[in-house]
């Protein structure tokens, strides 16, 4: 059994902000755990502008909090997202999120990510192998 809180994480390896500082990432599981996925809590700041696509995870992420607009870039739809919504990344669509306040955001990703990901000029993560 894992047992954790955000506080406890945060300000530790698990707690990732964006270079540009728009976006916060508390990593609570990740691929080393052995779970089969990894679980985040993401803060993205309003008014900021952030375009990711992962191409080798499939992510869910519900809006537990904030508002703003979900950008599909591979099929140009727009999408209002609120508190209670749920968007699932399962075609590896490339996405922009523009909050227009604070969004908080429970994110899973498939397969888990380590922690060592860093996003590459095009927004994705590379794929890195979990230590057997």
């Amino acid at each position: 059994m894992i047992v954790r809180t955000t506080a406890e994480i945060t300000e530790t390896e698990r707690d990732i902000t964006s270079e540009d500082g728009n976006w916060r990432s508390k990593r609570i599981i990740l691929g080393g755990d052995k779970v089969g996925f990894s679980f985040h809590e993401t803060t993205i700041k309003a008014g900021s502008v952030n375009e990711f696509h992962y191409a080798n995870h499939v992510e869910a992420v519900w809006l537990v909090e904030g508002t703003g607009k979900l950008i599909d870039l591979d099929n140009d739809k727009v999408y209002e997202l609120g508190p209670g919504s749920m968007y699932l990344l399962n075609g590896h669509e490339r996405h922009r999120v523009e909050p227009d306040t604070e969004m908080r955001m429970l994110c899973v990703f498939n397969p888990p990510v380590t922690g060592r990901e860093v996003h590459d000029e095009n927004g994705v993560y590379p794929l890195i192998e979990v230590p057997a």
